[in-house]
């Protein structure tokens, strides 16, 4: 059985026009991987490069949007491009949709939307609800500050059960599917400061 990965990104192109080329420079790994992507069903952004990336290297692309964001992200873009395609009421059952059909999240550079749901998989995963491999795709050191806020609350003791708490970082597209393989097979590296510092708090 396939396995799918979850790509939390944002649903704009971002100032940098590099990004929605390795959005879908990650959707192709995805897809030439035999995994499947799961994500927020915008066709806008860094969303519709991944998904089209991926349907490209013949990958299966699940979308799931909240009815009241369909004009917002996905404007009049071609519906065909999904596999699976889902209309939700709201953010939270776009959320526990995509967790229930994920078994592994990474994090794109993105906005708000974008924090919130890594953030929200990190807490799930330090009280124990999942142990999904996350691993942030910090492309020209984009979630560098989120590790450095990460490990000063780690400092300041308000991060516990740490071992849960261990989302890898990688650099470059070419890596991202390698960590989150790494990841199912028990096998993900403690990589940067931000591994560290929450390891000593055990």
């Amino acid at each position: 059985m396939k396995r799918s990965i979850c790509v939390y990104c944002g649903s704009s192109d971002g100032v940098d026009p590099s990004f929605v080329e390795l959005a879908y420079q990650l959707g192709e790994s995805i897809g030439s991987s035999n995994c499947n992507l799961v994500f927020g069903g915008g066709l806008r952004g860094l969303m519709g490069a991944v998904a089209r990336g991926t349907k490209a290297a013949g990958g299966h692309v699940t979308g799931i949007i909240p009815q009241f964001l369909l004009d917002r992200e996905q404007g009049d873009g071609d519906t065909s491009l999904f596999d699976e395609y889902h209309v939700v009421e709201t953010m939270h059952q776009r959320k526990h949709m995509l967790f229930d059909k994920s078994d592994a999240f990474v994090a794109m550079p993105g906005g708000l939307g974008t924090l919130e749901e890594i953030v929200e998989i990190m807490t799930w995963a330090q009280l124990g609800r999942h142990q999904k491999p996350m691993v942030f795709a910090s492309f020209k050191d984009f979630w560098k500050p989120m590790e450095s806020l990460l490990s000063h609350m780690s400092t300041a003791g308000f991060i516990h059960s740490a071992s849960r708490v261990e989302p890898i970082t990688v650099h470059r597209v070419e890596d991202v599917v390698t960590a989150v393989e790494a990841g199912w097979s028990g096998q993900a590296p403690k990589q940067g400061t931000q591994q560290q510092d929450l390891s000593d708090k055990l």
